[in-house]
Formats: structure tokens, C-alpha cells, sequence
């Protein structure tokens, strides 16, 4: 069940995707609310599983990873790979995303490294290994357009 979301649900949640370390003092302010309304909203928001978590959010070439690909990955047969697949997927922290998709490709995947030969070892030492995979297909990005993690919340 989704929960309902008011005016100030959606500002207070519209600032914390601004600004995840504003006090609640801020949030209060930018949102027309108290502070104490502000944090028992947030309490609220935060059980009810409307906000996941709080994060760091690292510019991945500041850490050395300079290269982000998008990877098409398709399966022999599906159903029986699939369990063995999604297993080895969480296993590798070089996939950030992992998506089950409709088309051509059976899952699309989000891969950082440091660089294109560790890419390249990535790919043929371990991904291509994993049982079930037919065909990897990956596009290197050469450069980012727009990249957010602020969700649309105006209704």
C-alpha cells in the first residue's frame, strides 16, 4: 500500500533530495513546517519506507573509477539461469544495477572500473563465466548528459 503523501511530505522530501545532511531547523524553514513537525514526519516517512536510507553520493573518477558502462545481458534459457545469475550479480561490486528487462536482452547492468582493461577482465574472467550466459553486449559512456537521484515528486 502506498502511503499518502501531503503538500509537505512532498517539499520536506523535495529538500531532503537537495540536501540529505539538512537539520531539520533547515528543512523546517524551507518547508513551512516546526522542527519537531519535521522530525516526526521524517520518523514517519522513514517507517513507512518512503525514504530507503541516507547515503554519500561519490563521484566514482574521484575514487578511481573511471569508466561506466551499460551491459545487455542475455541468458541460454532463462528460467533455469535465472536464479544462478541474479546470485552471481550480487556478488560483483563492480555492477551497480542490475535490471531484469523486457526486449532483446534479458538484464541491463549498471558497471563501474577503473579502468577499460580492468572493464575487459571484468567481463571475460568473471561475468562471461557465470553459467547461463549467451551474449554480452556493453556500451561504454564517453561522456554524462544528466545523472540524478532526485525523484519528479510534483503531482
Amino acid at each position: 500500500m502506498t502511503p499518502e503523501l501531503d503538500v509537505f511530505d512532498l517539499r520536506l522530501l523535495a529538500a531532503l533530495q537537495t540536501d540529505g545532511r539538512a537539520a531539520n531547523a533547515a528543512l523546517a524553514e524551507s518547508v513551512g513546517l516546526s522542527a519537531s513537525q519535521v522530525s516526526r514526519r521524517l520518523a514517519r516517512l522513514e517507517g513507512d519506507g518512503v525514504i530507503a536510507g541516507y547515503a554519500a553520493l561519490l563521484k566514482p573518477e574521484a575514487v578511481g573509477l573511471t569508466v561506466l558502462a551499460f551491459s545487455n545481458i542475455s541468458l541460454d534459457r532463462q528460467a533455469e539461469a535465472m536464479d544462478g545469475f541474479e546470485a552471481a550479480v550480487l556478488r560483483f561490486p563492480e555492477i551497480l544495477e542490475c535490471y531484469s528487462v523486457t526486449g532483446e536482452a534479458d538484464f541491463v547492468l549498471r558497471i563501474v572500473a577503473r579502468d577499460l582493461k580492468a572493464f575487459a577482465d571484468f567481463l571475460s574472467e568473471r561475468l562471461l563465466r557465470v553459467p547461463g550466459v549467451r551474449s554480452v553486449r556493453s556500451a561504454i559512456v564517453l561522456h554524462r548528459i544528466k545523472h540524478t537521484t532526485a525523484l519528479p515528486l510534483e503531482r
